[in-house]
């Protein structure tokens, strides 16, 4: 089926109580494990795309290969931008075929970031795009801050009711603990901040840097009402074990096929395990 948006998935996931997940990819490989798993667990799917994946395999690669997966699946998919942090790349990608975009105006003052979004949202608008917007910053894991920096860092539950209110985003990030990367221990999400925005936000919530994060901890955050959550590094994890677990075998491998297929089907087993995690499974 064509690509759908994120409204066609998020209002039905925070309505029923599950989250859908939200799958970095890089190349070929990753858009069709995450198509696989989606396709066998029978979930709705975001495929999404940073900055730096669109600098690697480049734009129209990203876009026509994950078209033409969509076209090919049973299951709705949405192509999203993860972390656009301008403007210009949010248009771009919206003119190029995206279904979805991020607009990340986190690191800005509130008032700029509205505006900001407001702005990708009168041209999303247009082209029956969704946008998702962020508050509050995520940082990644090896940053050494304090306790206090983090709480700084945090969403702030007023500043949240002013962002969504003043812009109508369609889905919206927060930084609740979460981080970006490989997490060197066992990452504390601040929960109560989490139920205090959901009480006061009716927009669908967000989590980023959701790998590593433990089993029970996502689950309670769904419970808590996030219905979108970002992974990213266990696929990259599982690209690398399968690549290594063939080259410690044969070392002298030169077939792609024989490396990148074993390493696609370790993805689509964490994709899988992540959908059914998240409760998305069967709900497409």
């Amino acid at each position: 089926m064509p690509l759908v948006n994120m409204n066609a998935i998020l209002p039905k996931a925070q309505k029923e109580g599950y989250a859908i997940g939200a799958f970095n990819c890089n190349n070929m490989e990753i858009i069709q494990a995450i198509i696989a798993a989606a396709t066998i667990e029978k979930s709705p799917v975001i495929i999404q795309a940073s900055q730096g994946a669109i600098k690697y395999a480049g734009i129209d690669y990203i876009t026509a290969l994950t078209k033409l997966a969509a076209e090919k699946a049973p299951v709705p998919v949405v192509l999203h931008l993860d972390h656009g942090t301008s403007f210009e790349q949010a248009v771009s990608c919206i003119v190029t075929g995206f279904s979805s975009v991020m607009i990340d105006g986190s690191k800005h003052p509130l008032p700029e970031n509205i505006e900001l979004t407001n702005r990708v949202l009168a041209v999303a608008r247009c082209a029956n795009v969704s946008v998702e917007g962020e508050l509050g910053k995520i940082g990644g894991t090896e940053d050494d801050i304090s306790v206090s920096e983090k709480e700084a860092l945090y969403t702030d539950p007023d500043e949240a009711v002013e962002y969504v209110t003043s812009t109508g985003v369609d889905a919206f990030a927060i930084a609740i603990g979460t981080a970006h990367g490989q997490y060197k221990g066992e990452p504390k999400l601040d929960f109560d901040r989490l139920a205090e925005i959901r009480k006061r936000v009716t927009t669908p919530i967000v989590l980023h840097g959701s790998s590593g994060v433990p089993d029970d901890a996502i689950r309670q955050a769904v419970e808590l009402g996030v219905c979108k959550i970002n992974i990213d590094t266990n696929i990259r994890e599982a690209f690398m074990g399968g690549v290594v677990s063939v080259l410690e075998k044969n070392p002298k491998e030169i077939d792609p096929r024989k490396v990148l297929g074993p390493a696609r089907e370790a993805m689509t087993e964490i994709v899988r395990e992540k959908i059914r995690l998240f409760g998305s499974a069967g709900k497409a």
